[in-house]
């Protein structure tokens, strides 16, 4: 049996699975974020270990055979500094959502070429990244690194478990300082932002053993002691493994409240034209693979808005569904813009808002709930077609997961307007599973991953989705407006930015 753990911003998880990928149990408990007296959220860490103790527990407490490995994945930019000498806490665990940093990016972003750091780091600045905390952190306290060592969210647990220091590449480059091509950290732009005395974990292939469970780590979480403990990278990436999104021209899609787009590359420098994409890149967690990722913070985040919108309380979901079944098979004639909390990739802009264009009198109340499954679908349409000219891969076929695979007017619309086949697996509790896989792979379990997935694939039924050329035919018009007029809106909010 192998054990999978995700440390989510909304729950930290424990699955146990099968080595045919079949469930076997899972144990859960809500992720909290505390606040200080300045309002500023964070996570305790030792809440934190007690909390992942507390979940592997009660699932490895179900294994009715042996457990061969623990693979542990999570949120990719929440970390914390620990005292290099005795393992304790420094910091809060500070969440990726943290915006503290925004004054330590400005910085970043007037000392640094953009396009220079990208080709290194594969990502655009951002107040979310560990380095930015890492400058934060100095900021309030001069000293405060002095003798210390970032660990991302996954690094502690697996710290905890293991007295070891280790993490993967996918979470070492979130962190803006780790140089993808040659496989180091970057010392010299450390220095520049005076963070050279900062230490940093061993970074190790996803699903390598970085360690193993101690005796006290055991007493704490009932695992065996010596049981072998791998980080296992960024969440998405591991769920887009458990998918079978292994090979480039597959993408993977999670679909929730926000929507994240995955994609497969072949390892190489990156450049001017992956830049332009707007898009983070990176090591993927499978061996000589690189992955794009953008997405849409206000997907599912839009529906839910609008059933709130079109009716109090919300709509039901059985009954939105039955009147979105109602509408015709055709375009709206509504532009929406899904910008409720900024856009993403391909034209990143935290001051864009959400607009509706073309609105008339004879629009119903169907009708809007349509055209925000259509505005969302658009900009979905609008991140593969910067990902196809980036890589010069066609993108055919997408593997999808998440609540919003559950409407079925959405997805119809997702294939008429981009022509993919869309794939919907019954794959249950893809992160945790993807996890369990690499650490399969990296413990001998599986040959490499095709193997883990040819164990798993007929376990799954898989849900196919096929694209209706004469309907995407109609949508091409407005998918064209919609990309044309967002180019004017972007330059509207802007202005409108900086007169407010």
């Amino acid at each position: 049996m192998l054990l999978g753990l995700d440390i989510g911003t909304t729950n930290i998880k424990a699955g146990l699975f099968e080595t045919d990928g079949r469930l076997a149990a899972v144990a859960s408990r809500p992720t909290i974020t505390s606040y200080t007296a300045e309002g500023l959220p964070y996570y305790d860490p030792e809440w934190m270990w007690q909390t992942a103790a507390e979940v592997l527990r009660e699932a490895a407490a179900k294994a009715g055979s042996p457990i061969l490995a623990l693979g542990i994945t999570s949120m990719a930019e929440a970390g914390l500094i620990v005292d290099l000498d005795n393992g304790r806490p420094k910091s809060h665990v500070i969440p990726w959502f943290d915006k503290r940093s925004l004054p330590q990016l400005e910085r970043v972003k007037a000392a640094s070429d953009a396009l220079e750091r990208f080709s290194k780091s594969g990502l655009n600045p951002s107040f979310k990244y560990g380095m930015l905390k890492l400058m934060w952190l100095k900021d309030q306290d001069e000293e405060a690194l002095r003798n210390s060592c970032w660990l991302s969210v996954s690094d502690y647990i697996a710290f905890r478990l293991t007295g070891e220091r280790f993490t993967d590449a996918s979470l070492a480059a979130r962190t803006y300082a780790y140089d993808l091509y040659n496989g180091t950290w970057d010392r010299a732009f450390l220095d520049k932002f005076g963070l050279g005395e900062v230490a940093f974990p061993e970074v190790l292939p996803a699903g390598h053993p970085g360690g193993r469970v101690t005796a006290e780590a055991a007493a704490v979480s009932g695992l065996p002691e010596g049981l072998t403990v791998a980080v296992c990278g960024h969440d998405h990436l591991c769920a887009s493994v458990a998918v079978g999104a292994l090979q480039p021209g597959h993408v993977f899609d999670s679909m929730g409240t926000a929507e994240t787009l995955v994609g497969v590359l072949p390892e190489r420098k990156l450049g001017e034209a992956e830049f332009r994409t707007g898009m983070s890149h990176g090591k993927h967690v499978l061996p000589g693979r690189y992955f794009w990722m953008g997405g849409i913070s206000s997907s599912g985040g839009s529906v839910e808005w609008m059933r709130k919108i079109i009716q109090d309380p919300p709509i039901p979901y059985d009954d939105m569904n039955r009147m979105l079944a109602q509408t015709e098979s055709k375009p709206t004639g509504i532009l929406y813009y899904p910008y409720l909390s900024g856009s993403g990739a391909p034209k990143p802009n935290p001051n864009m808002l959400s607009s509706f264009i073309g609105v008339s009198v004879n629009h119903t109340r169907a009708d809007m709930m349509r055209a925000v499954l259509e505005g969302t679908v658009y900009e979905f349409a609008a991140i593969r077609r910067a990902a196809e000219q980036a890589s010069g891969q066609a993108i055919r076929e997408i593997t999808a997961v998440g609540g919003g695979t559950r409407n079925a007017v959405l997805m119809q619309i997702k294939a008429d307007v981009t022509g993919c086949t869309f794939y919907i697996p019954s794959v249950e509790e893809a992160t945790m599973l993807g996890a369990a896989l690499i650490a399969g792979v990296g413990n001998g379990v599986y040959r490499d991953e095709n193997d883990a997935w040819r164990h798993i694939e007929p376990q799954l039924s898989i849900r196919t989705v096929t694209p209706r050329p004469e309907v995407g035919a109609l949508y091409a018009p407005y998918l064209e407006a919609y990309l044309e007029l967002r180019d004017s809106l972007h330059d509207h909010f802007n202005r409108l930015r900086r007169r407010l």
